[in-house]
C-alpha cells in the first residue's frame, strides 16, 4: 500500500476514529486503526467490539492495500509532522514508512486480516434528525445515564418513538432526564443505546440543520454523520417505565432564574466534597429559597428570591445531582415542581414540555 494525503484531514480522521479504539485488549489489532484504500480515498476504522467509528478521506492512491497501525502512536506521529502532506507506504512484511518532508518513521503494522469484521446489519429501520436536535437531546440526558453495572440496561439511554414524537430518557436510580422532540417517523420504535456510544456520537454532531441518519436493527444502530459511520451495539433488557415514574400534580410550584439558582447552589456546596458528603437543604418559603448545608468543616447559607405558588416545603438533595440537572436545562428561567419533602423534584421548562428532569430527595435529619 502506498498513499499520500492531506495531513490535516488525516489527523482529524485518525483523532475521531481513535475514540472507538480499545486501549487495553488481548487482540493487538483492536488497539489499532484499519486503513484500507479504495478509488481515490482511504478509509479508517476503529473498533472495540462494541463501538465502531469509520470514515474516509480523499487520498492519492499510488498502490492499493490495507493495514492496521497502532492508533495512539500513529496519531502522535502524524500530528508532529511539519509537512502539509503525509505519505504512508507499506511492504509485504507490514513494514510501514510514514513520512512528511524530511520527517520519517518506520513501524511494523498488523495484517488487516487480524482486524475483526464489523457486525453485518439487516432488517433495519431508518429515520433522520437534524444534527443540532440530536446533539441537544443527547447533551440534555447523558448526565443521568447510570455508571453502575448493577442494572446494565440503564448504562444507556432509551430512544422511544411513539405518536410521531421521539423521547430520549436516561435514569441512574437517583435521577431521571427526559427530552422530547417531534419527528416525522410515525411508527412506534424503541431501542437503548449505550451511554459511551452516545458520548462519541455527540462529539461528531454539529450545531447545524444537516441530517444525521439513524439505521436501527435488532441488535445494532448506525449513525451516519457526514462522512462518519458510527456503529454501536444496542443494550437489551427492560428499561424503567419512565412515564409511570414521573409524578403528576404539584403541592408547590417555583419559578426561578436558572443561573441564579446554579450560583446559589454552587456557593452553598463549597463545604461538600467526595470525602465530606452532606445533603444540601433547600427551604422554599414565601417566595424565597433558603439554601444551607452543614458538614464537619462548617456551615454554609445562601438565599435567593423566587416566584412560589403553593405550600412551603423543606427538602434535601445531593448538590451535584441538582447542579447537573440545572446545567442541562434550557432557558433563562426554570420551573421546579415539588410534592412534599420525600417526593422527587421535577424540573421543567417554564413553557412547553421539551424536557423533564427528576432528582430524588435525600431524607433530612433535624437540625440541632
Amino acid at each position: 500500500m502506498h498513499v499520500i494525503c492531506n495531513k490535516q484531514l488525516l489527523v482529524e480522521a485518525v483523532s475521531n476514529v481513535s475514540r472507538a479504539v480499545s486501549s487495553r485488549n488481548t487482540l493487538a489489532a483492536l488497539e489499532g486503526i484499519l486503513l484500507k484504500t479504495a478509488a481515490g480515498t482511504i478509509s479508517l476504522t476503529g473498533y472495540d467490539l462494541e463501538l465502531a467509528i469509520t470514515t474516509e478521506i480523499e487520498a492519492d492512491i499510488r498502490e492499493q492495500g490495507e493495514i492496521v497501525l497502532p492508533a495512539k502512536l500513529f496519531l502522535d506521529m502524524i500530528r508532529r509532522m511539519p509537512s502539509e502532506q503525509v505519505s504512508i507506504k507499506t511492504d509485504e512484511k507490514m513494514l510501514t514508512i510514514i513520512k512528511g518532508d524530511v520527517t520519517e518513521y518506520t513501524i511494523l503494522g498488523i495484517p488487516a486480516s487480524e482486524f475483526p469484521e464489523l457486525p453485518s446489519i439487516s432488517q433495519t429501520t431508518g429515520l433522520n434528525l437534524p444534527q443540532r436536535i440530536l446533539k441537544n437531546m443527547i447533551g440534555q440526558t447523558l448526565f443521568a445515564v447510570s455508571t453502575s453495572d448493577s442494572k446494565p440496561v440503564h448504562t444507556g439511554s432509551l430512544f422511544d418513538i411513539r405518536g410521531g414524537e421521539l423521547y430520549v430518557v436516561s435514569v441512574d436510580g437517583y435521577r431521571l432526564a427526559m427530552r422530547k422532540e417531534p419527528t416525522g417517523y410515525q411508527e412506534d420504535l424503541m431501542f437503548i443505546v449505550p451511554g459511551k456510544s452516545l458520548s462519541e456520537v455527540a462529539k461528531l454532531l454539529k450545531e447545524e440543520d444537516a441530517d444525521v441518519e439513524l439505521t436501527v436493527s435488532k441488535r445494532h444502530i448506525i449513525f451516519q454523520i457526514g462522512s462518519y459511520h458510527v456503529v454501536s451495539r444496542l443494550l437489551e433488557g427492560e428499561f424503567l417505565d419512565y412515564k409511570a415514574a414521573i409524578p403528576n400534580g404539584s403541592q408547590t410550584t417555583v419559578r426561578i432564574n436558572t443561573r441564579e439558582l446554579i450560583g446559589s447552589i454552587d456557593r452553598s456546596s463549597l463545604l461538600i466534597s467526595d470525602n465530606i458528603k452532606s445533603p444540601l437543604r433547600l427551604y422554599f418559603q414565601e417566595g424565597m429559597i433558603r439554601i444551607s448545608c452543614s458538614t464537619a468543616i462548617g456551615k454554609a447559607y445562601d438565599e435567593i428570591p423566587c416566584k412560589q405558588e403553593g405550600a412551603d416545603v423543606e427538602i434535601g438533595f445531593n448538590s451535584r445531582y441538582m447542579l447537573d440537572a440545572l446545567k442541562a436545562s434550557e432557558g433563562d428561567e426554570i420551573q421546579l415542581i415539588l410534592n412534599g419533602p420525600l417526593s422527587p423534584l421535577k424540573l421543567t421548562p417554564v413553557e412547553g414540555d421539551s424536557f423533564t428532569f427528576l432528582v430524588l430527595p435525600v431524607r433530612l435529619k433535624s437540625e440541632s
